[in-house]
């Protein structure tokens, strides 16, 4: 694992970008838009940065063409761009009957354009390690990517909003059978990661997924039964970074609003270590820029990138 890098780098402070949930809208009327911020996150020259998904409308088609447009504009960063699904891309294809409408179809379309091959997107690509050539038994899952940067740790789940594309009701007997099968190979993935943090020489662990796990918190609880991210995120994730030390932070993008905070407890009790960042989006054209120094008593922050306006 991670054979390319020395287990006793030393750590340094760096910055990535954040991103998702764009672009939104009519391709003529947001393109320039889209290509001002990308140009903007250039001139920061991030280490790397993270799409976490949605990069497209709900209402607009599944098609191979917006997949290749979508393709070519991650490679206008001029540093590595890892991207992860949002539901967008490929749960809410079934709202076009008859033009690329199966989401299980459209998500191996996704696999095969985005995630081929051992490097990330982007103008100066970087080494990823996916789950498919990690962990044999899940071998159809190569979205679930890391990868290393100065002692940190970043990993890729492919979590997605609308409840993660949950079907409770079990209605959908083959939408409830891929759910449980990602859900398998995202708690594999989220052990794996706080496994590996733990016996290597590892500071500090960065998640990045699109779906906002609290618009399915009811008044009592965070995760109800119902939740999609119960299971993942509420028994695994949650659990492993409380007990930890190192610290950790959430990306996810869904809800367009941008926040960073703490806002993770486990009964009742403030996870101190966990931290979070909501990407904007949407009609919010603009990134996050994240500082960090896994060695500061506060080690992330945040700033926002280039509020674009419109011409």
């Amino acid at each position: 694992m991670f054979a390319w890098l020395p287990v006793s780098a030393q750590t340094q402070s760096f910055s990535f970008a954040a991103l998702g949930d764009l672009p939104y809208g009519d391709t003529r009327r947001v393109e320039k838009k889209y290509h001002k911020l990308i140009a903007a996150i250039n001139a920061e020259a991030p280490a790397f940065t993270i799409h976490v998904g949605d990069f497209k409308t709900g209402s607009s088609e599944c098609t191979d063409a917006e997949y290749e447009k979508q393709f070519d504009n991650f490679n206008r960063f001029e540093q590595a761009l890892i991207y992860t699904p949002g539901d967008n891309d490929w749960t809410d294809c079934h709202r076009f009957p008859g033009s690329n409408d199966n989401p299980v179809e459209r998500l191996q379309a996704l696999r095969k354009r985005f995630y081929s091959g051992s490097e990330s997107l982007g103008k100066m690509p970087i080494l990823l390690e996916r789950q498919s050539v990690v962990t044999p038994g899940f071998a159809d899952y190569s979205e679930n990517q890391r990868w290393l940067k100065n002692q940190v740790l970043f990993v890729t789940l492919h979590l997605v909003g609308s409840n993660n594309n949950y079907d409770w009701k079990m209605t959908n007997p083959g939408q409830h059978a891929e759910f449980i099968a990602r859900e398998q190979a995202n708690i594999d993935w989220i052990r794996s990661a706080f496994a590996l943090a733990q016996s290597r020489e590892i500071a500090a662990i960065v998640f990045a997924f699109q779906g906002d796990v609290f618009l399915e918190k009811r008044s009592t609880e965070l995760f109800p039964q119902t939740s999609g991210f119960r299971v993942s995120v509420g028994e695994n994730l949650l659990t492993l970074a409380a007990k930890t030390a190192k610290p950790i932070l959430i990306v996810h993008g869904d809800s367009h609003r941008f926040k960073f905070d703490q806002p993770f407890s486990l009964d009742n009790k403030k996870i101190d270590n966990l931290f979070r960042l909501e990407v904007p989006g949407e009609q919010d054209y603009r990134a996050v820029l994240v500082s960090v120094d896994a060695k500061s008593a506060s080690p992330f922050s945040a700033k926002l990138i280039a509020n674009v306006e419109d011409d």
